[in-house]
């Protein structure tokens, strides 16, 4: 027999994809907390309807959000999923004979992203080992200043599970739109906390070396348009990142002095 097992789903205006993730775990695990940061759709309703408990938590970091979902955790054991993930029966079933004699406090599960009609299989999204998405109560703490990107500590031995959780992140374009923006000005408050030295041609250089280490380096040719949309996204992403803290650091959006009206 197991130990008992709680997951964690954090969610925001998910309510396209939360039915998924629930589903995936709700008939195996003891305990499904839904996460959710005040959604403005039905993200809470149908976390609900479907079995799952919802905690609202209102958001101001990733870090401290996951901090936060793992202490409304019950059980000695929690698996981390988000909105647009899905636990697969393989992987479920290696989750549950890991518990049965587990040899480390937290695990790395590898995830497999199917975009734009294929599973990419470069471009660092595979095995993507985000960070660890099993572990014991006590081993994994977040960083609660990171905005996002969160870095984290292990308290106890790590190791590896090879069954891979699938991972849904856009079902659109707009999506992946959507993402840059939010992800980009969260990026920029943690540079900007970080006290960065930063102008507009930095974020040039960093967004050009972003879209250069995933479309060459890291084989994004490979996934065909795929892997062109993730790199674009992510030269986007980096450059506004980057751009948005500069702009904070020297005032450009302050008004011009009334000497030059």
């Amino acid at each position: 027999m197991r130990p008992r097992l709680s997951v964690y789903i954090i969610a925001y205006n998910e309510e396209e994809k939360i039915a998924d993730a629930v589903s995936s775990v709700v008939d195996w695990a003891d305990e499904v907390v839904v996460i959710d940061s005040h959604s403005q759709d039905r993200t809470a309703e149908i976390a609900e309807r479907m079995g799952a408990r919802v905690v609202q938590v209102a958001f101001s970091s990733f870090g401290k959000l996951r901090n936060d979902a793992i202490a409304a955790c019950s059980h000695a054991w929690i698996f981390s999923l988000d909105a647009d993930e899905r636990c697969t029966k393989a992987a479920r079933m290696e989750i549950e004979e890991t518990l049965r004699s587990p040899q480390a406090d937290a695990y790395y599960i590898p995830r497999k992203n199917w975009f734009m009609g294929r599973w990419i299989k470069h471009c660092g999204w595979y095995p993507d080992y985000r960070q660890p998405q099993l572990f014991r109560e006590g081993a994994l703490k977040f960083v609660s200043d990171d905005e996002v990107h969160e870095g984290y500590e292990i308290v106890g031995k790590h190791a590896y599970l090879s069954q891979p959780i699938w991972q849904i992140p856009f079902l659109n374009l707009e999506e992946i739109l959507n993402k840059t923006q939010r992800y980009s000005t969260l990026g920029g408050k943690k540079l900007l906390r970080q006290g960065k030295n930063i102008g507009i041609l930095s974020a040039l250089g960093h967004a050009s070396w972003s879209f250069i280490r995933i479309y060459f380096l890291k084989l994004g040719f490979l996934d065909g348009a795929g892997g062109f949309v993730i790199a674009l996204g992510n030269f986007q992403g980096t450059f506004y990142r980057y751009a948005k803290c500069a702009w904070q650091k020297k005032g450009w959006g302050r008004q011009p002095p009334e000497a030059d009206i």
